[in-house]
């Protein structure tokens, strides 16, 4: 019979509010039952006539201040900020590598990628000859970018 009543008060407070689209009145939930059988049930809310029927305050969600957008843009400007420093450091090292393969002149001791150590005896454009053996005479060619590092230079000796 509440439900009934429910309805009908429903109906006659929404008979001064404007027509909308047909949707059907909400129902209350049922109360749980009690464990002990001691406490008394919730009775359901029922709007006066003239009144809309209010949620629980409790049950309504709490909405986000940014609308939930909070978390991807500071995701995002992380993610842009390491990008921008990892090039960046990038660049520093290529730089410092050319710098080191254009320093590179005659009678300096080298070590390539592959650990081989040699003096500089020759430097043509993109290729670098490197004497291995003082004994034999042994001579081995290398492209520029293979040097790692210069050992010591002509200057130091």
């Amino acid at each position: 019979m509440d439900t009934l009543n429910l309805v009908h008060s429903l109906t006659l407070a929404q008979a001064d509010a404007p027509p909308a689209a047909a949707t059907p009145a909400p129902t209350p939930a049922p109360a749980p039952a009690p464990a002990n059988g001691n406490a008394t049930p919730a009775a359901p809310q029922t709007a006066q006539p003239g009144q809309p029927l209010t949620p629980n305050p409790s049950a309504t969600k709490q909405q986000d201040p940014l609308g939930g957008l909070f978390m991807p843009v500071i995701l995002i400007a992380v993610l842009a900020f390491m990008i921008i420093f990892s090039m960046r450091s990038q660049s520093k090292e290529k730089k410092k590598r050319e710098q080191l393969l254009e320093a590179v002149k005659k009678g300096d001791k080298v070590q390539t990628i592959g650990g081989v150590r040699g003096t500089v005896t020759d430097i043509r454009d993109d290729e670098i000859t490197l004497k291995v053996d003082e004994n034999a005479n042994v001579k081995i060619r290398y492209a520029r970018s293979a040097i790692q590092s210069v050992i010591s230079t002509k200057d130091e000796d």
